[in-house]
């Protein structure tokens, strides 16, 4: 079995080095459109996070081309993030972005998008060796230094370094945070797993832990966000209670940030809820600054993902159902 747990305990380095790096010159921009897709994709909704503490603007495109109509006119800063630097809905972005005159930093180890930025484009070169989604402190780390480059964000450097420690305190066998994710993963087997967030921390963190998840456990999981889901998602747990109480799950995740009715809401929602499907764990944020509260979060869910697959016997690197899809889109 692939040592996906030696990926993830890379964090902490990850992060310093995004702390000491120097990013290329980029233009200034106080909006910023991030594109990328799945594990690299991430990295756009952490700066996202992170700048809603600021007046900065951060949009996340995962999609192909074309990029909206009003990135011309507000001249957004384009960050093109791909580990591989060959997703195709990536690069598609870049060509439009770049055929209509605005400015494009890369963030990428390689591959496709280094060469489409040929010397002609700033970029950002990414250590090689991890699989994307092991990648987050990395790619992260990064878009927070270039945003800070052009001058959308604060210094993010004493964050980066605060969720460093952070990352490796509680990726060590043994820490409080490795005891919660192990029983969070022992009440997870055989279930569905749902994530409930709901906040800038809670809700976009939330959907990491659904793909880790799926691309670790190989198991399907969904993220739903409050207050939101208090007026749908709610009532569809009224008609097939036996059902849904035997099979799915929810974790909640929790932060400092979330309005205070959220957690009420929270609350009554478990409440009324609980006989149709178990609230497993709470899981609480920590750290001081907003993005090292991301980052614990983000640890707590890549922890559980492993231990899901470990307990199922699975290995948690491969994905290959996307690789075949990937054959069948070049046929």
């Amino acid at each position: 079995m692939s040592d996906m747990l030696a990926m993830i305990r890379t964090l902490g380095d990850q992060l310093r080095w995004a702390s000491e790096i120097e990013p290329p010159d980029v233009p200034r921009a106080d909006e910023l459109i991030v594109v990328g897709m799945g594990g690299s994709g991430v990295s756009g909704d952490y700066l996202r996070s992170v700048a809603g503490e600021s007046t900065a603007r951060v949009h996340v495109h995962k999609d192909y081309g074309p990029l909206p109509r009003w990135v011309e006119s507000r001249r957004a800063l384009v960050v093109a993030a791909s580990y591989s630097g060959n997703t195709e809905e990536t690069l598609d972005g870049v060509a439009d972005a770049r055929a209509r005159g605005l400015d494009v930093i890369a963030m990428t180890t390689g591959g496709a998008l280094l060469d489409l930025a040929d010397g002609s484009l700033p970029v950002v070169r990414i250590p090689t060796g991890l699989q994307p989604r092991a990648a987050v402190g990395y790619l992260a780390g990064a878009a927070l230094r270039v945003a800070a480059k052009a001058g959308a964000i604060d210094d993010p450097r004493p964050a980066l370094e605060e969720s460093a420690e952070l990352a490796d305190e509680a990726l060590a066998e043994g820490s409080a945070a490795w005891a919660e994710a192990e029983a969070t993963a022992d009440s997870l087997r055989g279930r569905v797993t749902i994530v409930y967030g709901g906040g800038p921390v809670s809700g976009t963190v939330a959907a990491r832990w659904k793909t880790q998840i799926n691309e670790n456990a190989k198991m399907p999981a969904w993220a739903s966000y409050l207050p939101e889901l208090n007026h749908n998602e709610l009532v569809g747990w009224e008609t097939m209670p036996d059902a849904t109480a035997s099979s799915l799950a929810i974790v909640a995740l929790t932060d400092v940030d979330d309005h205070p009715r959220v957690g009420a809401r929270r609350g009554f929602s478990e409440q009324l809820t609980s006989d149709a499907v178990p609230w497993v764990a709470t899981i609480e944020s920590w750290g001081n600054s907003r993005f090292a509260r991301l980052m614990s979060l983000t640890v707590s869910g890549d922890l559980v993902s492993w231990m899901m697959a470990r307990n199922e016997g699975v290995d948690p690197t491969p994905v290959g159902t996307i690789e075949k899809l990937k054959v069948l889109l070049r046929d």
